[in-house]
C-alpha cells in the first residue's frame, strides 16, 4: 500500500467532512504531511477567527500513529530541482510551494491527495481526489 501525502486543500475539505477526502484518510495506511503544507495550514488559521481550535485539530491529527511528516533533505531538492526545470521546458511552472510538495510526493513514493489539477503537468507524480483504489 502506498503511503497518502496530504495536500493543504485536501485537509481542509477532510475537515469540511468531504466523504472523497474521508475515504482516503479511512483507507490509507500511511497518511504523510509536508511541513509545507503544514506551514500553509498554520498561516491560513491565522487568517480565520477560530485559530486555536483549528490549531489543536491539526496538532491532534498529526499525533495519529498512522501520520508521517517528511522532513526536506538535500534528496527533496534534488527532485524539486528537476521538477522545475521540466515544468518550465513544458512551459507549465506550478506555485513554489507545490514544487516541493510533489516533490516530497516524488521522493517517498506517495499518492498526492490535492483538488489542484496543476498537478497533472509533473511527470511520474500520482495525484487526484478519487485514490482509495490506487492505495490499497
Amino acid at each position: 500500500m502506498r503511503p497518502v501525502l496530504i495536500d493543504t486543500n485536501a485537509y481542509a475539505s477532510f475537515k469540511r467532512g468531504d466523504s472523497s477526502i474521508l475515504e482516503i484518510i479511512q483507507c490509507a495506511e500511511i497518511i504523510a504531511m509536508s511541513p509545507i503544507v503544514i506551514g500553509e495550514l498554520l498561516s491560513g488559521f491565522e487568517w480565520g477567527n477560530k485559530t486555536k481550535k483549528n490549531r489543536d485539530e491539526l496538532h491532534k491529527f498529526l499525533a495519529s500513529a498512522r501520520i508521517k511528516i517528511f522532513p526536506l533533505t538535500s534528496d527533496t531538492a534534488n527532485f524539486y530541482s528537476q521538477i522545475y526545470f521540466t515544468l518550465r521546458k513544458k512551459g507549465k511552472p506550478i506555485p513554489s510551494n507545490d514544487l516541493w510538495i510533489a516533490a516530497q510526493a516524488l521522493e517517498n513514493g506517495c499518492v498526492l491527495c490535492s483538488h489542484d489539477k496543476h498537478f497533472n503537468a509533473v511527470d511520474g507524480l500520482i495525484f487526484g481526489i478519487n485514490l482509495p483504489e490506487l492505495i490499497i
